[in-house]
């Protein structure tokens, strides 16, 4: 609460993206336990802190009279595109490599940022 829904979003949003990259840099490093842990040590804590934080965002948009069924469809509609997407990761892996890969899910990290950062200024406005 004290530092409000977008700041803790963005982080989150950018903590995420940079996991990726921390990712493709252990391609390179072969069988490295100790980066191994904190890469997921890394991710894990950015994913929880961008999904608590993104939850806290789609509650505030719910209305209090609706809120169940709207958080349901809001939840929902967060959750199709990356089970859409995410069917095909394998595919991409044999095509690009884990590497570039990596890399690839880190750039797709912007347009998210960048949204947060837009709204963020929206809500500034009000």
């Amino acid at each position: 609460m004290r530092f409000g829904i977008m700041p803790i979003l963005l982080l989150g949003g950018i903590a995420s993206a940079a996991t990726n990259i921390m990712f493709a840099m252990l391609t390179d490093m072969g069988a490295h336990m100790p980066m191994l842990m904190v890469t997921i040590s890394c991710d894990n804590f950015s994913a929880g802190l961008a999904t608590a934080a993104f939850v806290a965002y789609l509650s505030s948009l719910t209305n209090l009279k609706f809120s169940a069924s709207q958080y349901a469809l809001l939840s929902s509609i967060m959750l199709l595109l990356p089970r859409l997407i995410g069917g095909y990761s394998g595919v991409m892996v044999d095509k690009i490599g884990y590497e570039n890969f990596f890399y690839l899910t880190a750039l797709l990290g912007v347009p998210t940022v960048i949204l947060i950062v837009w709204q963020w200024r929206l809500d500034r406005r009000k």
